[in-house]
């Protein structure tokens, strides 16, 4: 990751995270969404880590609603993709009818 300046190493970012399907028990609030506070430059994996979720359960990331999943079951997903103050992250791990599940997207 390059250096983003001198004087950053104190900025934070604040961003949600929404957690469906196997991956919801990872979500620290039991009402809403959790916000998650990461360094400046910080990324999807930085946000995954920080709430215990293995990349290896995420089939499923979305930043803004843009898909950060860049193929079917076993690809990883861009863990390093850097997050922007108030971006909205999304996680899930394998959707029925998927190939996370061994059947064809219907």
């Amino acid at each position: 990751m390059p250096e983003i300046g001198h004087n950053s190493k104190d900025v934070h970012i604040s961003v949600e995270v929404r957690l469906f399907n196997s991956v919801g028990c990872y979500n620290p609030n039991e009402k809403g969404w959790p916000v998650v506070t990461v360094p400046a430059g910080g990324s999807i994996g930085d946000v995954a880590k920080k709430l215990g979720v293995p990349t290896k359960e995420i089939f499923v990331a979305f930043v803004n609603g843009k898909d950060f999943t860049p193929g079917l079951v076993g690809d990883d997903i861009r863990t390093s993709y850097e997050l922007e103050d108030g971006d909205v992250v999304a996680f899930s791990g394998p959707v029925p009818f998927s190939y996370g599940y061994g059947a064809a997207i219907v």
